[in-house]
Parts: C-alpha cells; structure tokens; sequence
C-alpha cells in the first residue's frame, strides 16, 4: 500500500523522457548510459537492503514550449541511447550551479513531481568484448513526491523530495464524501464494463476483476491509467492529480475512452468481416459464371480485358495525381458488372486515360536550318520574309530547345500556304503534325471537353488530337481560328486563352478528363483569314504573320513545279500523257483566275488532266499486235490442257516503261488555247473589262480588302430628276454609307472651286444614285472615300476618269485623305486586272516595301495627301476645274 512507504527525504533520480511511472505501474527498463548504469550500481545493486529511487518525467525545451505551461525545473544534459537525459554538468538549480564546459549540452526541463519506485528484479549483464556493463530493472511506482532541490552526485542526479500522497487518515476521511463515493462507483462501473468486453477477447482478465474488490479505488484509478497507451501530457495530468475526486474523474476519462474505442474497433470489424462475405460470395459467382462461359464457348472475359487495361494503365507513365484518380476509378469498374449502365462511359474513360501520351514525346534529332530552309524553298515558292521568320524560329529552337516561343499566326487569303506552312514546320523539327479545324465552332466543349455527367460526353479537339498522334510534344495546327463564333454554350475564343497562355496551358484541365495534362510541350501553329473577328486578348497571345497573296508570275512558277506535276499524279498521269506548255498556264492565270491563291487555279489544271485521263481510258485495244506478229497456234496445247498435262512457262519481266510504251498508242496530249476554251470553257476575265466599264462619266476605280486578298470595286453614280436626294444601293454597310454622305458634302462644297455649271445649288431639281455592282456582296469600310468622291466629280463634269487608274484612300470633310490598310493585297489586286496606275494616301507609302518589286515596276504608284491631288491624277489632263466642264 502506498500509504504504508517510508519515503526518505533524499532520493537518487532516474530521469524518463517523455515517459511517466504512476504508483502501481510496473516498467522494465535497460540502463546503458554511464550516469544511469552509476545510479542503479550504487543505490540498487550494493546496497544492504532494498533501497528506492526516484523517477522523475523529463522533455526537450523546445518541446516544454510547444505544450501547456507546467511547473519544471531547468537543467542541462545529454540524451543516451536509453532514452534518458544523462546529466553531465552540475545543474542549473537554487544554488545556480554553473554549467561544465566539456560539452556541447542541451537544455532540458525536469517536471517537479514524481514517484518513488522500488526493483522487483534487478540483472547486471557485461557485453563482450567491450566489456561494458548495462542493467535491465523491473520497477513498481509507489507513492508521489514532490522535488524540493535537485543536486548532483557524482554523474547522477539526487533530490531533496516531500511526500504529496494524502495520509491514511485523510483517505478515511474523503472516502464519506458523497461525490467521491459516485465518482468511486461511475469508475468501477465502467471499469467492470471494459473488463466484460475484454473477457470475449481474453482468458486472462479473472485477476484483474479480483483487484476491482481488493484494491482501494483511488489506487486502481492510478493502475488502470497505466495500463493505457495515453499521450505524455495526460500522464502528466494524472501524476499531478493528488486530490481523489481530480483523479477519479481523469481515470474514469481515460478509461471510458478506452472501451470506446475498443466498441469502434469491434464495428469496423464485423463490417469488414461482411465485406468480405460479400467479396467472397461474388467470387465464388464469378468463377461459377466463368465455367460456365467455358462450357458454352464463350470466351469473352471481361476480367481478362480489366487486367489488361490496368497494364496498359500502369504502362501509360501518368503523373501520381493522376494515377491516384485512375485507380480509384478502376476499383469502381471493377466492382461493376458489364450490363451496369456506367460500366461502358468509365472503361472507355480509364481507356482514354491509358492511351494519352502522359510521358511520350517525339525524339527531335539536331535541327539543321541549312536543309529546313531548302525543304521551305521545295514546298513553298516567293514567301521570303514568312519563310525567314520561320528559320528564326527555328533557329531560336535549335540554341534552346525548352524555349517557350510565340505563337506563330498565319494570317491570309486562301490557298496560299498556311496549312501547308504549318507541316513543314513540323517536318523540319521532326514532330508529329496534328490539325484541329476550328471554323464554325461555337461550343466552349470542342475545346474543354464535355463533363462525364452528360450522355454521349467527349473530351475536347485538344486531347482527341494528342491522343490520335500519341505524342505530347507534336505540332498542333489551330485552324480557321477566326471563325470561332459563340452563343449561350460558351465561347470557344475564351477557352483557347488557356491553351495558348504558356503560364497556364502546363495544367490544361478538359472537363471529360478532370485531371490536368500538360500543354507546354506542344508548339501551337494557328491559321485565320482574318484578324478582326479574333478577339484582343487572344490576339495578343500570338504572332501574327501576314501571308498575301502571289503574283501573276508566282502563280506561273508556282504552277510548273507543283501543281501540274501534283495534278498529274493524282490523276494517274505523266508527262507523256498531258502536257500543258508554259504560254497556256498564263492564259489559265489570266483569264480564268483572279484570286490571292492558288486553289482556283489548281481546279482548271485538274479539269485539263481529268480530259486527259479521258482520253486515255477510252483508248480500245491498247496493246495491238503489230503487223508482223501473228496468233500463236495452239491445238497442241490445247489438246495438252484437255488431258489435264502440265506446261512449262517461263515469264519474262517488263519494266515500267516497256509497259508504258505498250499502254501509249497515240502522242500526248498538248494543251493549246481552242482545248482551254473547250474544256474550261469561255474566258471568264478579260483585260479589257476596266477599260469597258469606265466608258461613261460617273465610273471609278476602287481597290479593296476582302478575305480572299485584294479585289477591285467599281463605283457608278448617274442622276436623274429629282427632289436632291442621295441614294445607295449595293448591299453597303454603314461606315461606307457615311463615306459616301461625306464625298457628296465636299462636292457640294467645293462646287464653284471645281467650276461647275449651277455650283450655287448643284442638286436642285435632280437625285443623285451611287451603285457598288456585285450586289450580293456585302461591302463595308471607309477605304472608298477618294473613289466616291472622284465618282462624284466625274458626273458633274462630265468628264470619264481614266481607265488605268485605280485608287484608296479614306477622307475627311476637309478633304484629307487618310491611310488605309491592306495595301499590299489591293496592289496585287490590280496587277491581276492590268491596272497600270494606282493612288495610294502618302501616309501609305511605308507599306510598299512590303510589295514585290516586279509589281512595283509594272505599275506607277501615285501618292495623294487631299482629295485635290487624286483628282489631279483620276482625270485625263489632270482636274476638271481646269476646264469649265458642263453638266
């Protein structure tokens, strides 16, 4: 009993870190540090009679700052392999002892209460060959003390100590207390309730329900919390709790606890034991349904078709977020039977997720620029300055592969090269080419994907297309990226800001796939007709380069080394079949083409070729035998095949053009100018058509922007009797409308300048009616002011504007003319049409440099700063005010 120990009044301390022996608990420890082995050498193994130590609760400073404040005492000391702070130095106590210095110490804390303790067994074992000796105790708690100094002795720790536990009389006394006597009952209760549920595990509880009736309660709280693995702060607590009702109430807790535990534990224990009923029961149906497959010969295993999805899963080098998805969506597949309406949306899922590139990429060997730039040169005829901008990017490539470039924008007519650019790009740094069409998308999930919650869901253009090229660094062509429109299932435009955002696209996130995929590997190549429906901020997300289209010469050489040789191998043919001279492609080009590309042009050559092949496959009896070759008779062989004998042959090979020799019966076909009108039919352009159609006053010029490159517009304007209103026709926009208004407005303006007959009230008594022909075309923009206004001028004067002569240009009332843009395109333009004089505004002229020389050199370009200088240049002998001209 712990009220029956004489305690002393000095006791040597054995330190436990984070560890504490409560009175009645009994603990084997192992001495092995030199203070400690001092300790039990000393006060345990010579000593006369049974001696008792104190154990006192020990922790790191840093540690005691972490936790609750709690009264400790500070030292200093060094950690053995026990486990216990071995002091080495005297101690910083109430005597302010100073520190040794021979090592290097740390600071710990020793807790102020402990427990005497007295060895039930004691072993002293000697380790060979280091002869060093260590000692395993078995100790038994007593009775609190509480530390009143803590001095040294020699290499251990000794105390001045003060019993705390109460006296026997005390006890007496409390017991009668009527709380103490319910906490004493509420403890034993639940107690007796962990004992019965410890007695359906154990066969070794009968002795501890003997110790519920012999042992007073206030000890077995002390020994029923040190049986218990709790934290080091709740025992602790315990040791500090000298008052019984304090003590009572924090065993009850940790007792309490304990058996709630062990309930939960019991739970989760039949459950998983029905689980695995469970599991084992539909095993055991699988392997009944698999027999019977096999009796049947039906050897469709979807089991077998899981495992190997699960190999190609593992096999698929997916980052550990994502493979933590995926597997936890394959437990859920394989928990599903095939018929289960999700099983078929997550196996083509977990399906997508193993045939993504996650970790495969293209192996780029070195880049060499010197044969890029001649396979741009083979593919691609003119284009110079796109083509260098390409080897730039090549180039910067080549010094640092991971560099994160622009996004390069092909912007230009159609047919002229962008796709086509695009590929090589890829070729010419050995990637995979992909191409995602995005004209006419409209839903933000062709990019994003549609959520697995929708029926018939798909991930989006992105990862269809890496999953098809099965590589995660290809070359991927965003196509038509102008004709994204949007409306209420989201805006495509938007979601592309991701992708091409190279701070972002690293975690692209499709909303099929739900996981991230890493785009910054991929080079995005985009292609448009136009800039202005692409919004700003995807605009400023790429480089945009602007392809216009070729010239007349161009197109001719463009035609002999690419199309037709192209056009004759799809169709079949060669140049012993169909030849088209180099005179007749001109024709083709002028007369039948006028477009910024070359794709019209690659219709008719086909058309020719299509004749051709005619031609040729109606041929009869190609092979014919010649005059001096006769039939070979045959009655002997025949009579020889009746009767069933064998006959040797022996085949002689022919090569090709033996056989194209035998195949070819007449000379080729050579196109000449009446087979073009034949075939292609009447020309559809002439040289003389401007000439033609500025035959009467009112007719002008003007050159515009299309997304099919440059275009002429003509502008006609007549009057007739009327009240002085002004009348548009021709499918016009507003801004042009207004250009028109303004054109009129100077006329009327500078009318007496201009020397008009009735310049005081030009429109009295008469309309003015201005058409743009092409009425099915929708035109717009500011760009024809000069044209109007020179319109205008010519039927008031009545005087014809010169046919070779065409213009640009936006004006202001004050009769300004203003740049416009597109001129390169509308130059191009009227070379086609045989213009041979063109009006630019002056702030246009740092836009020639862009021109090719041979069209530069083919036209005069004038330059215009008022409206006054492009009437000097419109009009056959410069102004009409120079002339007093009638109406």
């Amino acid at each position: 009993m712990a009220e029956s120990v004489e305690l002393p009044s000095r006791l040597a301390i054995l330190p436990f870190k984070n560890k504490v022996l409560l009175p009645g608990g009994i603990i084997r420890i192992r001495c092995t540090s030199p203070s400690s082995v001092k300790l039990v050498e000393q006060e345990l193994w010579q000593g006369e009679e049974k001696g008792l130590i104190g154990v006192l609760p020990v922790r790191d400073a840093a540690e005691a700052a972490s936790v609750a404040p709690t009264p400790m005492l500070s030292s200093s000391g060094v950690v053995t392999d026990s486990g216990e702070r071995s002091p080495k130095a005297p101690l910083a106590t109430s005597d302010s002892q100073k520190l040794d210095g021979k090592n290097q110490q740390e600071l710990i804390q020793w807790h102020t209460r402990g427990v005497a303790a007295r060895a039930l067994h004691l072993s002293r074992e000697v380790e060979k060959p280091s002869g060093r000796v260590t000692y395993v105790v078995v100790l038994e708690g007593l009775c609190r003390f509480s530390v009143r100094e803590l001095s040294v002795r020699g290499t251990y720790h000794t105390a001045r100590v003060s019993r705390v536990e109460m006296t026997k009389a005390e006890i007496e006394q409390a017991e009668q207390d009527p709380d103490l006597i319910s906490l004493s009952r509420q403890f034993k209760a639940t107690a007796m309730e962990l004992i019965s549920v410890l007695e359906q595990k154990q066969k070794t509880v009968g002795r501890t329900k003997e110790l519920l009736d012999i042992v007073p309660v206030h000890r077995l709280a002390d020994i029923f919390v040190a049986s218990f693995d709790i934290s080091f702060e709740e025992q602790i607590s315990m040791l500090d709790s000298v008052d019984l009702k304090v003590r009572l109430s924090k065993a009850t807790e940790v007792v309490d606890r304990h058996l709630q535990s062990i309930r939960v534990a019991e739970k989760i224990t039949q459950k998983v034991e029905g689980q695995l009923s469970k599991s084992q029961k539909e095993f055991l149906l699988r392997q009944q349904m698999r027999a019977i497959k096999e009796e049947l010969g039906d050897n469709d295993d979807d089991e077998d078709d899981v495992v190997a999805l699960e190999r190609k899963m593992q096999s698929a080098g997916m980052p550990p977020n994502v493979w933590k998805h995926a597997q936890r969506e394959l437990r859920r597949l394989k928990k599903m039977q095939p018929q289960q309406p999700g099983y078929s949306s997550s196996r083509v899922y977990l399906e997508l997720l193993a045939d993504l590139p996650w970790e495969k990429s293209s192996e780029e060997h070195e880049l060499d620029l010197k044969a890029a730039k001649e396979r741009l040169d083979n593919d691609h005829y003119g284009l110079v300055k796109v083509k260098q901008r390409i080897i730039e990017y090549l180039a910067v490539r080549k010094l640092k592969p991971d560099a994160r470039g622009p996004v390069l924008c092909f912007v230009g007519p159609p047919g002229v090269g962008k796709t086509s650019l695009a590929s090589s790009i890829a070729a010419a740094l050995n990637r995979k080419f992909v191409r995602i069409s995005l004209g006419g998308v409209k839903d933000e999930a062709d990019i994003r994907g549609h959520r697995r919650t929708y029926i018939g869901s798909m991930p989006g253009r992105l990862v269809e297309g890496l999953k098809r090229v099965s590589v995660n660094n290809p070359v991927m062509l965003l196509d038509e990226i102008d004709k994204t429109g949007s409306d209420i299932r989201g805006d495509p435009a938007s979601a592309l800001l991701e992708v091409l955002d190279p701070e972002q696209n690293k975690s692209f996130n499709d909303h099929y796939l739900n996981v991230p995929f890493d785009l910054s590997k991929v080079i995005f190549v985009a292609t448009a007709n136009r800039i202005q429906p692409i919004p700003p901020p995807l605009l400023d997300r790429m480089e945009v380069i602007e392809l216009p289209g070729y010239t007349p010469d161009e197109k001719l050489k463009i035609a002999m080394e690419h199309l037709i040789p192209r056009v004759l191998d799809q169709h079949g043919l060669n140049s012993e079949f169909l030849q088209i001279p180099e005179d007749m492609v001109k024709l083709v080009i002028q007369r039948y083409t006028r477009e910024a590309g070359v794709r019209s042009l690659e219709r008719n050559l086909a058309a020719l070729a299509r004749a051709a092949a005619v031609r040729v496959a109606e041929q009869e009896n190609i092979v014919s035998l010649g005059k001096d070759e006769q039939q070979l008779a045959t009655p002997m062989l025949d009579t020889r095949l009746a009767e069933g004998a064998e006959v040797e042959m022996e085949v002689i090979p022919m090569s090709d053009r033996e056989i194209t020799n035998a195949l070819r019966k007449t000379s080729a076909l050579v196109v000449d100018e009446a087979m073009l009108e034949k075939i292609l039919g009447p020309p559809r352009y002439d040289d003389k058509e401007t000439e033609e159609r500025v035959t009467t006053p009112g007719v002008s010029i003007g050159l515009v922007w299309t997304t099919f490159g440059g275009d002429v517009q003509f502008v006609e304007a007549t009057s007739t009797v009327g009240k002085g209103d002004l009348h548009l026709t021709g499918q016009l926009g507003d801004v042009i409308k207004e250009s028109a208004q303004i054109a009129l407005t100077w006329v009327r303006a500078r009318a007496t300048d201009l020397k008009f007959m009735a310049a005081s009230n030009l429109m009295e008594g008469q309309d003015i009616h201005i058409h743009f022909p092409a009425g099915a075309v929708p035109k717009d923009g500011p760009s024809a002011g000069v044209t109007l206004v020179t319109s205008l001028v010519s039927l008031f004067s009545q005087k014809r504007v010169r046919a070779d002569t065409a213009m640009t240009g936006e004006m202001t009332l004050r009769g300004l003319v203003l740049p416009v843009g597109g001129v390169k395109d509308k130059i191009l333009a009227a070379h086609r049409y045989g213009i041979k004089r063109v009006i630019l505004p002056e702030r246009n002229l740092k836009d020639l440099v862009e021109v090719p020389s041979p069209v530069l050199a083919s036209l005069e370009i004038l330059l215009a700063k008022r409206v006054e200088d492009v009437l000097e240049q419109a009009f056959e002998g410069g102004c009409p005010w120079r002339h007093g001209a009638k109406l």
